[in-house]
């Protein structure tokens, strides 16, 4: 370990590299959440009988759901390995990496045999790709944030980190409407037979895209300055579990609402609305893009104001919000009429998605650049980890109480409140150390 001096300012990139940097951040944010929500939807709807038919209805339904929370339980060594490798190389070369596993898994899942085709072993490649996916996800959220960000001046940060969390709805409105089509143009037999493969194959041309623009932009200069300066720490992850354990902590709380919410509400909900609740498939995804499409709204709104509050006090707003309003929703969804539905997923497009638009800001304001990707990719996955198994636990809880109205609200506040005490703690911790001398963060390297 070497002291070192306080490093020099960072300049930000030209305006254009720093536009084209937000751009591409958000079209592979865009293709990762299309993916991954492309496979939830599947689970809510098909993945049950046609991958796990001999468990019955009930336990295929709830091994398809398992099978979301998979990719989230391997994600924290997606954010180890391609934390490790933004911190060391770059995150430029490690985003590219990241879309591509992500795509080339997606696509392959559009060619499994089922379980009437071929057995388990289906079932078993579908629990292989979704690990690959798992691992995808793991690099991608923090180096997107990063590219987005660290090309810009400090000022500007909170709102181009909110670009990349467009992603999220984006992928959910071309989920649905892929999920619309199939069950608005198509029967039952031909979706179970061979439509469902469709969504899942337009990822590789996506693909194609999303590596076009990538390619295209260059390496952040903070990262290029902490290279040159010979800062970079040997063992990124070990230099922050040294220096800010407690700050991993106090952001899996801040990030748990924002990603958990987006299970509950686009995965658990959509199956127990349809189930138990008996409204329509297609209602249920129509819904759902109408809250997605008020979120590419809200988000850049969320990000410009967390510029003039702060990130951590927009986060802290949503999380109280959503805190309020868990219980009222879901009291009156039970008899509720498709507009109340529509209505429902628009509260969710304000209230938790400020917390998700901020989330970014807040997580770079926390961390010391010298190992930031492995930061924001390892807390951020801690929290997916928890929050993918929030279909199942909010299922099981279902299940217990003989599926009481309430049960699925309790979820929503729990992750709320948490969110919202975590917030509060992250402002303090920023504040100390915008209070701190400038270097301090790396009087100490590995």
């Amino acid at each position: 370990m070497t002291a070192q001096t306080a490093p020099a300012p960072v300049a930000p990139s030209d305006p254009r590299i720093a536009r084209r940097a937000r751009w591409a951040s958000l079209v592979g944010t865009s293709l990762e959440s299309y993916d991954f929500y492309l496979f939830a939807y599947f689970s809510a709807f098909f993945a049950g009988p046609l991958f796990f038919e001999p468990l019955g209805e009930v336990g295929a339904n709830l091994a398809a759901l398992a099978t979301i929370g998979v990719a989230f339980v391997i994600r924290p060594l997606g954010a180890i390995i391609f934390g490790h490798l933004g911190d060391r190389i770059g995150r430029r070369s490690v985003l590219i990496v990241t879309i591509t596993m992500m795509g080339i898994a997606t696509g392959l899942i559009g060619v499994l045999p089922t379980y009437e085709q071929a057995g388990w072993f289906g079932a078993v490649l579908l629990v292989l790709l979704r690990v690959l996916q798992g691992v995808s996800l793991g690099g991608e959220w923090g180096g997107a944030v990063l590219i987005a960000t660290e090309h810009e001046t400090r000022a500007k940060r909170a709102f181009a980190a909110a670009m990349p969390q467009l992603g999220s709805p984006i992928g959910s409105i071309l989920a649905a409407v892929a999920f619309l089509w199939l069950t608005l143009s198509l029967t039952s037999a031909e979706i179970v037979e061979w439509a469902w493969r469709v969504p899942f194959l337009t990822a590789i041309p996506l693909l194609a895209i999303s590596l076009y623009l990538r390619l295209a932009i260059t390496e952040t200069p903070v990262f290029v300055a902490v290279k040159d300066a010979g800062r970079a720490p040997r063992i990124p992850l070990a230099a922050l579990l040294r220096a800010q354990p407690v700050t991993i902590v106090v952001a899996v709380g801040v990030a748990l609402l924002g990603i958990g919410s987006y299970s509950l509400m686009n995965t658990y909900t959509i199956n127990y609305g349809a189930a138990v609740l008996g409204f329509d498939y297609y209602e249920l995804l129509i819904a759902t893009t109408v809250g997605g499409l008020l979120q590419l709204v809200t988000i850049p709104l969320f990000g410009a104001w967390a510029t003039r509050i702060g990130s951590g006090l927009v986060v802290a707003i949503g999380a109280l919000g959503t805190l309020l309003v868990a219980f009222p929703i879901y009291f009156f969804l039970q008899d509720a009429s498709f507009g109340f539905l529509v209505g429902m997923m628009i509260i969710g497009g304000i209230l938790p998605t400020m917390s998700w638009a901020a989330l970014g800001g807040i997580f770079t304001e926390l961390f010391d650049e010298r190992y930031r990707y492995s930061a924001l990719g390892f807390s951020y996955a801690l929290a997916a980890v928890v929050a993918g198994f929030v279909p199942a636990l909010t299922g099981a809880l279902g299940a217990a109480t003989g599926n009481a109205w309430w049960h699925p609200a309790i979820v929503l506040a729990g992750m709320s409140l948490i969110t919202f005490v975590a917030s509060l703690i992250a402002i303090r911790i920023r504040v100390d150390r915008d209070d701190a001398p400038e270097g301090a963060d790396a009087a100490v390297t590995s």
